[in-house]
């Protein structure tokens, strides 16, 4: 028999093997029809103003606020936050993975050598033969169930997940970075507001004393006056240890050391120069490709799809061919080589493992089932957090313009409250009530300010802060799958 009609021989009877064992896995399973979800045409507290693309949305979104000091320090917590650096890392270890799961179809090739002394009797006497071999040696597993394609796809997949991962922390380093500067800010005017507080109601007691040493008050002025003086100074510090607390944390989050926060002049106008930009806006329809952690939940459904049809393919026969050719040298041939080589292929089938595949495609199905009801979490918490931020805007907005006014009557009381004190029309408790009232508003008015600013900041991160998926999907090894 020529070696063309073996060649024939070998090939019909593996496809013959194959073909009768193709039916023994199992069909494959669909994702859960209840981790499907419904996207909304319109949110529920935008007025209808959204449009399909981010408007207004830049990549360094936190420029909007208009502090350069801001700005260096979420681009000082993106170069050297730890958390972020931990998630390049993992874009790292998945990179080598994919290139693991390519290299797993293509061919091996490798070179060995082998040598030998035989020491034997023969009919001739003692016999000692020796010889030498080396020989390069191929083999290759085709593909013919896609399930090292399949491998590879999920490694591609989760590749890219690991990606949209990195770019969900560098969002998240952003904008906690961003609220913690303005948290920081906010404390340093609650603290200037409070020294002037403080400083006024100490010239109120200075006044108080020189009134009292004259017989114009009586003492009990006197002790209310200097109680809501030491009231106040109680304050100080208070907040300079939360600013203190706040500083370091922020230090952290750009990657550097704790240090020392100067607070000696701090006058609350750093604060008051934040700006409140317009909310942007955004379809919920374009949020799936502007959350970076959307599109991770996605591409994880994605790879898990990909690595059931591989777990499926373990039940049909896996076919390996391969390869060696070489020299052989024998002493007893005065060492002239002879050319040498061989050529082979095998089929391996699953015909009794004990229910390890069957436990494997389970597991895998569930994998899948998980990654499916992961993804549409991740949607309906991204859709609330939108929703949150933008009731948010309206509703704290409103809140302000309240403050702003009960501010100003406040102070008008105070005014009023002063010229009665000194007409001797009113007694000190009235001054007292209008300073004490008027503080309070001057507070509530900074913390207004400082949740109108991280709402803003929360929107922007609820819409993704300008990210776009375009850049992890380029190139990518098919279309993410959904449920």
């Amino acid at each position: 028999m020529s070696w063309d009609v073996r060649k024939i021989h070998i090939s019909c009877i593996l496809s013959a093997a194959a073909l009768a064992l193709a039916g023994c896995a199992p069909a494959l399973r669909q994702a859960p029809t209840d981790a499907a979800i419904d996207i909304p045409s319109q949110w529920a507290y935008a007025d209808g103003k959204a449009t399909g693309a981010a408007t207004g949305i830049a990549a360094q979104w936190w420029q909007v606020m208009g502090d350069t000091a801001l700005d260096g320090y979420v681009q000082a917590a993106l170069a050297r936050n730890a958390n972020l650096q931990v998630a390049g890392t993992r874009v790292a270890a998945a990179r080598a993975q994919l290139a693991q799961a390519d290299a797993a179809m293509a061919p091996t090739l490798g070179w060995g050598a082998s040598a030998g002394v035989t020491h034997s009797l023969t009919t001739a006497g003692i016999s000692t033969s020796r010889s030498v071999q080396p020989q390069l040696q191929a083999s290759w597993e085709p593909d013919l169930w896609g399930r090292l394609g399949d491998k590879k796809t999920a490694a591609d997949w989760q590749y890219r997940a690991s990606q949209a991962d990195r770019d969900a922390v560098a969002l998240s380093v952003a904008s906690t970075t961003a609220q913690a500067y303005v948290d920081l800010l906010a404390r340093e005017a609650q603290l200037a507001q409070t020294r002037r507080t403080a400083d006024t109601r100490r010239q109120a007691l200075q006044l108080a004393q020189d009134q009292e040493s004259v017989g114009y008050i009586s003492k009990l002025q006197v002790t209310q006056a200097r109680a809501e003086y030491e009231a106040v100074q109680q304050q100080i510090p208070a907040l300079e240890m939360a600013i203190a607390r706040q500083f370091n944390a922020l230090q952290l989050l750009a990657g550097d050391v704790p240090a020392r926060r100067d607070t000696a002049m701090v006058d609350g106008a750093a604060f008051a120069r934040l700006q409140l930009p317009a909310a942007p806006q955004l379809l919920p329809s374009a949020l799936l490709r502007r959350r970076p952690d959307l599109l991770q939940a996605e591409l994880q459904l994605a790879a898990s799809d990909a690595n059931l049809r591989a777990s499926r393919a373990a039940y049909l026969p896996q076919v390996n061919l391969s390869t060696s050719a070489g020299r052989l040298f024998v002493n007893a041939l005065h060492y002239d080589p002879i050319s040498v080589w061989s050529l082979g292929a095998s089929v391996l089938a699953p015909l009794f493992d004990g229910g390890r595949l069957d436990a494997q495609y389970d597991a895998a199905t569930a994998q899948r089932d998980q990654a499916a009801y992961t993804y549409r979490g991740a949607v309906l918490t991204a859709l609330g957090d939108v929703e949150n931020a933008l009731v948010g805007v309206d509703r704290l907005g409103a809140q302000m313009q309240t403050a702003e006014r009960r501010r100003a009557v406040l102070a008008q009381s105070l005014s009023f409250a002063k010229d009665r004190y000194e007409a001797g029309y009113a007694s000190y408790l009235e001054q007292i009530d209008a300073q004490r009232n008027l503080f309070q508003a001057e507070i509530e008015v900074i913390n207004l300010r400082q949740s109108q600013l991280d709402n803003l900041i929360a929107l922007y991160r609820a819409l993704g802060g300008g990210w776009s998926a375009d850049a992890v999907l380029a190139g990518g090894a098919a279309a993410a799958a959904k449920p």
